[in-house]
């Protein structure tokens, strides 16, 4: 199919593109220089286009997603996705089933998304979740900070055999970068333990965080995986846990070489926090973003609060039994054997609490007060601190000044007093959003036919209804959540899925996934030694663990050449 884009404003970063009134033409799934007569014309006068979402941090598949979504019937029948003659039904607000999943990204011009968080033993169970999910393309990263022979290899000091083994995890999984959670205090968790600094020992093993995070920083780099090691910081979501996060990203400045960064912290709005409890509890994020703006080794995404009902879920066990101390509401918790751990507990964030107003304010000061928009990026750790369906309203709050008086004035008095926001004039551009939606995104994960509109790339694309030289974000915030909430078109891979906000195709999306190639076969690290642990310590054996690639319904492997 051939398709021509006419006469929408662009807004394309990654190739210096802001709101230039140009044609998009595409051809074969990808962008290309020009087509024939007989391309389906798209007339975008007025309207304004950008590449296709990007969100690189949203959990919406594997094993915690679904005991989520048993733990919370009443998450169901609160939010009904009806069947029409092209969509499948689906239920799910704060934990939407697959079909669900896929329309309401699509719906609001989101085409790419990353699942942050698979233990390599649920693999398989995410991947056919994956699979089920429509439209978008996806990729899971598996969790490798806590698995124990990562562990044992960096405690030996071992790093090139570590480095060859998490590559022949990232097939075994059809994983797509090395995920850290809590690193350390997940094995910890497994004695009723926690860690509380990236120097405090790890039970059994007698190394720390810091040396997890480091060591893995340099597996990354041997293996020249596109994205950065993908980290979940100690001490998360605690009073005075910013110390913990600029200690973390100082532990690995000297490993930057100038060129792309070599760590990402995912959701910092959780680690972010000042005080020494809950009574004193305030924002940190003017020091993180200090920081940021003096250093470049290190990207960030947001984790922003939305004022509503939803489940946490994260592989942070310790972290989740704290959040069911506080509020007694129900409560998962689950060990995956030697890799990992997880919990989920539902939760309201309400404007008329001081802690939760503050947090809402600490996400949108992080991304107002890092200058650099490439450094950090839209999320709301879906569903963490709210579903996505909530970037519409973030988009808002950041494009509008008046946005964010608005919400202040429901918030908690304290919090209002605390919050920075009132004293930072700042408003996101369409090319910014575009930068922290798309463009920044696409490039922190490595992602080359992703996030940008130049020849070669993915015909992923957005057409939204605001007219850049007619409509005044500052003011008509509300004319900008609509817009971004119901896009005009939406086209993936060059079929138009959705227009006006309603899904026209069904049509399946591919799972991505990192195939490294090194000068020794992974292989090697699979010998009988590994085999035989697997019949003593898991409930599966070795031949039912790795993931085939016929199980992928469509499988789009990412080749890299690794230095070990």
């Amino acid at each position: 199919m051939e398709l021509l884009i006419k006469n929408g404003y662009v807004f394309d970063p990654l190739n210096g593109i802001n709101g230039e009134k140009m044609d998009i033409a595409v051809k074969s799934g990808k962008i290309v220089e020009k087509v024939s007569k007989k391309a389906k014309v798209i007339d975008a006068s007025g309207m304004t286009v950008m590449p296709g979402g990007v969100d690189i941090h949203s959990h919406i598949a594997g094993g915690k997603v679904n005991s989520g979504r048993m733990l919370r019937p009443e998450d169901h029948f609160r939010d009904v996705e009806k069947k029409t003659a092209v969509t499948r039904s689906g239920v799910g607000y704060s934990i939407p089933s697959t079909f669900t999943t896929g329309y309401r990204y699509a719906r609001m011009g989101w085409t790419t998304v990353m699942d942050p968080a698979m233990p390599p033993l649920e693999a398989k169970h995410t991947h056919e979740e994956l699979s089920d999910i429509p439209i978008i393309d996806k990729a899971s990263y598996p969790l490798l900070g806590d698995w124990w022979f990562v562990l044992e290899y960096l405690r030996d000091g071992r790093i090139e055999e570590c480095a060859r083994h998490v590559a022949w995890m990232l097939k075994a999984t059809k994983g797509y970068a090395i995920k850290i959670v809590n690193p350390g205090g997940l094995e910890a968790w497994g004695f009723g333990r926690n860690v509380h600094s990236i120097n405090d020992p790890i039970p059994n093993f007698c190394i720390t965080p810091r040396e997890i995070i480091r060591g893995l920083c340099k597996v990354n780099k041997l293996l020249h995986l596109p994205h950065t090691i993908h980290l979940h910081t100690n001490n998360l979501g605690m009073p005075g846990n910013y110390l913990t996060t600029l200690e973390t990203m100082r532990c690995v400045e000297d490993m930057y070489d100038g060129g792309k960064p070599v760590m990402h912290i995912t959701h910092c709005q959780f680690s972010a926090f000042k005080g020494e409890d809950w009574r004193t509890f305030d924002t940190g994020a003017e020091e993180i973003a200090e920081y940021m703006n003096a250093h470049s080794h290190v990207t960030l995404d947001m984790g922003q609060v939305i004022f509503t009902d939803t489940t946490t879920m994260t592989a942070d066990g310790p972290f989740q039994y704290t959040l069911y101390t506080l509020t007694g509401n129900k409560w998962v918790n689950h060990d995956v054997e030697t890799e990992t751990s997880s919990g989920i507990v539902p939760f309201q964030y309400r404007p008329k609490s001081a802690v939760h107003a503050t947090q809402w304010s600490i996400g949108l000061e992080l991304a107002l007060l890092i200058k650099d928009p490439w450094k950090i990026f839209l999320t709301t750790d879906h569903p963490n601190a709210g579903p996505f369906i909530g970037y519409p309203q973030v988009i808002a709050w950041l494009m509008s000044c008046k946005a964010r008086e608005e919400t202040l004035k429901k918030l908690h008095p304290k919090a209002r007093k605390k919050s920075l926001l009132p004293t930072i004039n700042r408003e996101f551009s369409l090319y910014d959003i575009a930068v922290v939606t798309r463009a920044g995104q696409a490039l922190a994960l490595g992602l080359t036919f992703k996030g940008h509109l130049g020849v070669g790339a993915d015909a992923d694309i957005a057409i939204y209804n605001i007219n850049p030289e007619k409509l005044d974000p500052s003011r008509d915030y509300e004319a900008v959540i609509k817009a971004f909430g119901c896009a005009a078109y939406t086209i993936k891979g060059g079929d138009i899925v959705v227009e006006n906000g309603e899904v026209l195709k069904h049509v399946p999306g591919a799972t991505l996934w990192v195939n490294v190639e090194t000068c020794k076969p992974c292989e090697m690290e699979v010998d009988e030694g590994l085999k035989r642990r697997f019949r003593e310590y898991w409930t599966v054996e070795y031949e039912n663990y790795p993931v085939d690639e016929h199980y992928l319904a469509i499988s789009r492997k990412i080749n890299v050449k690794a230095d070990v």
